[in-house]
């Protein structure tokens, strides 16, 4: 099986990809990794902003599913479940649905979502309230596949997650929605 996880700013994802690795025996494939990667194949610094250049820029030159399409090949040679982490396009969504895969979103109110990315204490997420905001608004991009559109890619999952509480609850959706995902 593999899953797509796509959703706003600190909703979650990542707790829920750690949750699927540790407690489904899920093997996580990384898009922010392989970004990264390739920002520092650049030499450009490690922030949000210089992440949406580069992710939109391979969009652009290899087709708007090249970042999903490298990684669901890795996942797919590997033969495990896997979950790809964090499908920012409709297209992105669309080609996991495509190959056979299962998009579940991840949402959660505005303050709580900024208080997570805050609190992670990454350099790419030390940025005020208001600009966090704008950077969330500036990947909110519905008509151009070749830039982010983290709103449209959570609109078009299969099944959402919203994530406003404690990790239990959290956990406690992520075993519904897989309860879901196996009865189709």
């Amino acid at each position: 099986m593999i899953i797509g996880l796509a959703g706003s700013f600190g909703a979650g994802k990542g707790a829920v990809a750690d949750y699927l690795v540790k407690n489904r025996d899920f093997t996580h494939y990384s898009m922010s990794n392989f970004i990264i990667e390739e920002v520092r194949k650049r030499g450009m610094s490690e922030d949000r902003d210089a992440m949406t250049l580069v992710a939109n820029d391979l969009r652009k030159n290899h087709g708007p599913t090249y970042i999903i399409d490298t990684l669901y090949k890795r996942a797919q040679e590997a033969g495990e479940d896997s979950v790809i982490e964090s499908l920012r396009t409709k297209d992105e969504v669309k080609r996991i649905q495509e190959l056979g895969g299962v998009v579940i979103g991840v949402d959660a109110d505005p303050k709580v979502r900024y208080e997570r990315t805050y609190a992670r204490g990454s350099s790419k997420d030390n940025v005020s309230y208001e600009q966090w905001l704008e950077q969330e608004r500036r990947e909110s991009n519905p008509h151009d596949p070749t830039k982010q559109d983290i709103f449209g890619a959570l609109k078009q999952a299969d099944h959402i997650i919203l994530n406003n509480s404690t990790f239990e609850d959290l956990y406690q959706h992520i075993n519904t929605t897989l309860d879901l995902i196996n009865k189709r």
